[in-house]
Order: C-alpha cells, then structure tokens, then sequence
C-alpha cells in the first residue's frame, strides 16, 4: 500500500499526462519534417521526371544500364544501349544521364 501511494505522488509531481502528449505529439512533427515530408517531395520528383522523358533523352535505370530512349509507351520504354535494345518498365529508370555526366563534369 505504501508503494502505491509513492508511486502515485511521484507522477503527479512529474507534470502528469498532459506533458506526456505534448512530447508525443512533438515527436510527430518532428519525424513528419525530418522523414515523411522529404520521401513524399522525393517521390513527386521521380513521377514528374518520368512524365517527361522523351524520345532521345539519355537515361539510366535502376540496374545501372545506361541509354537512349527510342520508344515510349504507357507503361514501358525501349532504350537502346551498346547491347542492343531493352524493353523496360517506365519505374525502372531512375536517373537522366545528361545530368550525371554534368555533374561528373562538375567534381573534376
């Protein structure tokens, strides 16, 4: 019974519930700034890029395959590299290959 009652004057001396709620919510906003909002601005980026590929542009895909664009379709992309040619999905590029080289450029 004693322990009961030391407990409970302990937590009511720390401010109670209230603070609690205000660090949680806090916490949220903090995580909303530093996590969520950037991965959804990210992601809007990635969309508009692929929205406007066109015939002839250079590009790079996830798997590191660099080439040009000869066809576009809804959902899929023909790339013409030293290879030959590849069908690949329109998700699958992830980086236009101008602005690499630019940047290479750049840091020499």
């Amino acid at each position: 019974m004693n322990t009961l009652t030391i407990l409970l004057q302990a937590e009511e001396g720390a401010g109670g519930f209230s603070s609690m709620w205000i660090m949680m919510g806090l916490l949220f906003v903090v995580m909303y700034f530093f996590m969520i909002r950037p991965q959804q601005k990210k992601a809007k980026q990635a969309a508009k890029f692929r929205e406007e590929l066109a015939k002839g542009d250079k590009v790079i895909t996830i798997g590191g395959i660099h080439g040009k664009i000869l066809d576009i379709n809804d959902r899929t992309i023909l790339i013409q590299c030293e290879g030959g040619k590849l069908l690949v999905e329109k998700s699958a590029v992830s980086a236009d290959s101008a602005a690499n080289e630019q940047e290479v450029n750049l840091k020499k």
